[in-house]
């Protein structure tokens, strides 16, 4: 196989030194704002009587108390097709608080062929405060539709930019289900050619990644 420089974008993509320095889901395939949940008072804390008064509210319920392995909520079988040749073991980003946001990245080259993909749970302090921030995020990348029949809702959008000719063509999925939020993000290029895949081919495999992600919440609902 020929030597080719790769995009600037992805070569950053590619090291890990970038992807560790820029953990916490800055990496150019997810989303830029940190997650609110790891900023915003606790409900019952914030619920808390005035000085004085003789009882305290109780806290919110939530229906999902920490996040799961985003690393285990793909099949194997699956994330050979989405990203040939990568280990399907994954890696996941180290982050401030693992209890409410955890993400796993794969990547990988397959002859001139690049695909990457990201797949994060987000736990907030509430199903109000994981609602604000999904419909925040919609807003952000729009141009986007409904994706039907997960969790409180679903949204996916499918994105082209070229650099220096070359062709990357991104989907991102966002699921709200109660107080998580499940945000999968899938790419690819190709360096033979330069150009993207079909923006079908990318939609449907950040879709069907993102729904057996959102399974994996679902299964381990009610669970620390």
């Amino acid at each position: 196989m020929r030597d080719f420089p790769l995009p600037l974008a992805l070569t950053a993509r590619l090291s890990p030194v970038v992807v560790l320095a820029a953990a916490g889901w800055a990496l150019t395939s997810g989303p830029s704002a940190a997650p609110a949940a790891e900023h915003e008072p606790d409900q019952a804390t914030a619920s808390q009587p005035a000085s004085g008064a003789s009882a305290s509210a109780p806290a919110a319920k939530k229906t999902y108390a920490s996040a799961p392995s985003p690393c285990a909520s793909v099949p194997a079988a699956m994330l050979k097709s989405l990203v040939p040749g990568a280990k399907t073991a994954g890696r996941e980003i180290p982050s401030t608080d693992s209890k409410r946001r955890r993400t796993c990245s794969w990547n990988a080259l397959d002859g001139y062929d690049y695909r990457w993909l990201d797949v994060s749970f987000e736990i907030s302090v509430s199903d109000q405060a994981a609602r604000t921030e999904y419909h925040k995020r919609v807003k952000e990348k729009s141009g986007g539709g409904d994706v039907p029949d997960v969790g409180d809702a679903g949204y996916s959008v499918v994105n082209l930019t070229t650099e220096d000719k070359q062709e990357t063509r991104e989907g991102t999925v966002m699921i709200q289900d109660a107080n998580a939020l499940v945000i999968v993000t899938y790419n690819g290029s190709d360096f033979e050619t330069k150009k993207a895949p079909a923006t079908d081919e990318i939609n449907k495999g950040a879709i069907k990644a993102a729904k057996q992600a959102a399974a994996a919440l679902e299964s381990g609902r009610h669970k620390d």
